[in-house]
């Protein structure tokens, strides 16, 4: 038996209680967990994957964790950039789906993958030709530059599998099966973190990649995570059959999602952008400070991403219920879902606070990268539950349709308070990098607010499909 049939047959009874559960009826905190806890799971996933990495390149040396780091915020920045298309999409086909529209939910997918496949090619390949030069640009040392080269190149090819990853699973998690892209996540995690050490040291018959090992990893993982969404999607085993048979491009659904999609990308943008800048920030003080960046935003990406599929479970919830027309229900999701998320900023928050310089030795002993590290948590302890709260606003409400406002509120705050902010009590201050994590933590308390204020007024709750 082949690995997608072993796991399809392993958890067929959950899946079709989950494809046939009516998301639009019932309990709305248990219907919420019920599509949640696999999306946050997925992202807690996603987030060891990272962390997984870091904890390798740190025997390498913490120079690697520096270039690894910024690795990976130009990926995100990338990805980000891509999701989107994923809002847009979730969007219609959830409300699609509530609306019993099934036949335009998989017409709607067909068009984003060949969206997703034009995106891949256009940024992918010039990715990987100006790897170098991306990053020199940050302003780490050259022997960064050479240690972190390879593992950049190869994801990019990685990113570019997990766009479709990312796609496929969204999709079902939009029409209310969030146990298949669960599995995949595990299964691609599972692959990468197994499959790491063996890449990057040359364990067995494997040959020493270094840190390019790492991101080979990850275009093997990937891939297997891949077939396991459209192994579903072929065989039309959940609400959605994915099919090519009589393919036509549909310019005017794909101008929708376009057009509803990017200002969900601008403000995922905002975020990996505004990164990259206090990256180049930090860096200025030395690669010791420039590698507890990386950490210390891959830790709180914890929260975040574990926040962020929490809010695309809330968001596809929501609209569901605004395809069948039931407002408040989709407002109270939302609700639901920001209890959620509190209850785990405490848990994260007390972490931070308790253990910043046992997590931070976890990963290196080098005591300048300790003391830049535990420093950078415990100062982002304090953003926990803003951060959290954001995700979950962004995320929930853009995946019902209304895109703009949290572009509006992203970008508002992002560059006229919180890098501007944090650039200040860097560089005019005596907090010097410290000022940053300071900036961050301003930053995200005011954009929680701004969007308590706009969730409160109810105006991103239009019923109806898209």
């Amino acid at each position: 038996m082949s690995l997608p049939d072993t796991l399809m047959n392993m958890s067929e009874p959950v899946r079709k209680r989950s494809k046939m559960r009516d998301m639009t009826r019932g309990s709305i905190p248990r219907n919420l967990w019920h599509l949640s806890w696999p999306q946050m799971a997925e992202s807690f996933f996603s987030v060891a994957d990272q962390l997984a990495d870091l904890f390798w390149a740190g025997r390498v040396g913490y120079k690697a964790i520096a270039g690894l780091g910024v690795s990976q915020t130009y990926i995100m920045m990338l990805m980000t950039a891509r999701m989107g298309l994923d809002a847009s999409m979730r969007a219609m086909i959830s409300r699609a789906i509530g609306a019993g529209e099934t036949s335009y939910a998989n017409h709607v997918l067909v068009q984003s993958i060949v969206l997703t496949l034009a995106w891949s090619l256009v940024i992918g390949i010039p990715g990987i030709i100006f790897t170098d030069f991306l990053l020199g640009i940050v302003g780490v040392s050259e022997e960064v530059i050479l240690i972190t080269s390879g593992y950049m190149k190869w994801q990019f090819i990685a990113m570019s599998i997990m766009s479709f990853q990312r796609l496929t699973g969204g999709a079902l998690q939009a029409a209310g099966d969030s146990i298949t892209p669960l599995k995949a996540a595990t299964v691609s995690r599972v692959i990468h973190l197994v499959s790491t050490p063996f890449l990057i040291f040359g364990w067995f018959v494997l040959p020493q990649m270094d840190l390019a090992g790492a991101g080979l990893a990850n275009v093997i993982a990937q891939a297997l995570g891949l077939s396991i969404n459209l192994y579903v999607l072929f065989r039309g085993t959940s609400r959605l059959k994915l099919t090519f048979v009589g393919y036509r491009i549909d310019f005017s659904l794909m101008w929708r999602l376009i057009r509803v999609g990017v200002p969900a990308a601008l403000t995922g943008m905002q975020r990996s952008s505004s990164q990259l800048i206090l990256l180049i920030v930090v860096a200025s003080f030395g690669d010791g400070p420039a590698a507890a960046f990386a950490l210390s935003r891959r830790a709180e990406n914890v929260v975040n991403h574990t926040s962020r599929g929490l809010g695309r479970a809330g968001g596809a919830l929501a609209g569901q219920n605004l395809g069948a027309g039931h407002i408040e229900r989709a407002k109270s999701t939302l609700s639901w879902a920001i209890v959620y998320s509190a209850v785990l900023s405490a848990f994260a928050m007390v972490i931070f606070f308790v253990f910043p310089n046992q997590i931070a030795e976890f990963f290196s002993d080098s005591p300048e990268f300790v003391d830049n590290t535990a420093a950078w948590i415990w100062i982002l302890a304090f953003a926990t539950f803003p951060m959290s709260s954001v995700q979950v606003f962004t995320q929930g409400i853009a995946n019902t349709g209304a895109t703009m406002a949290p572009m509006i509120i992203t970008v508002s705050t992002m560059w006229l308070l919180e890098v501007p902010i944090a650039i200040i009590l860097a560089q005019k201050t005596s907090l010097g990098s410290l000022g940053v994590p300071w900036g961050v933590v301003i930053g995200n308390s005011v954009r929680a607010i701004a969007f308590f204020v706009y969730f409160a007024r109810g105006t991103w709750l239009k019923p109806g499909m898209m």
